[in-house]
């Protein structure tokens, strides 16, 4: 069994679901009966930051709004995948595409759609109310529910572990 601050060594990329992670597991719908996601500002800057930093992150999310992908546009993301079911496809293209092997990244989910990507991954980590079957294959729960700064927890130890967190970041 590895150490959870060793693993935080290996991690060179972040992939997150939307739904219980970045946002509440309880969200409001509109008159359509769209869901009206409500975010962390915290877990944006944390998202925000890896970025400018060169850690590619990818958003994979069962969900499929315009306000979703607008969000994480807006905050540098470019591998969002919408409409992703099934997830391990589109984690497949995003290693792929930035030359990753799946020990070397962090997924964060908190239901069974996560649950074969996190098992693929080096780093499987939830928030504090995932579901029981995805809290017993993660390194690291946060003490953090979905939509509360459970991304930011993760990232932020990420970047201490690096020696990238801080105060001395100028834009």
């Amino acid at each position: 069994m590895s150490n959870f601050k060793e693993d935080l060594m290996k991690v060179k990329a972040f992939a997150f679901d939307v739904d219980g992670v970045l946002s509440a597991q309880i969200i409001p719908m509109d008159s359509e009966g769209v869901p009206m996601r409500t975010v962390n500002i915290k877990d944006g800057y944390a998202l925000q930051l890896a970025i400018k930093l060169g850690y590619p992150i990818a958003i994979i999310t069962g969900g499929n709004t315009e306000a979703v992908k607008k969000r994480y546009q807006l905050l540098g993301i470019d591998d969002i995948y919408m409409s992703a079911s099934f997830k391990i496809p589109p984690f497949e293209d995003w290693i792929t595409k930035r030359n990753l092997k799946p020990a070397e990244v962090m997924y964060m989910g908190d239901d069974l759609p996560d649950y074969p990507v996190m098992d693929t991954v080096g780093v499987p980590v939830c928030p504090a109310d995932a579901v029981e079957e995805v809290k017993s294959l993660c390194k690291y729960i946060s003490h953090k529910n979905g939509g509360e700064g459970c991304a930011r927890d993760v990232i932020e130890q990420v970047l201490r572990a690096h020696g990238k967190w801080g105060l001395d970041h100028s834009w």
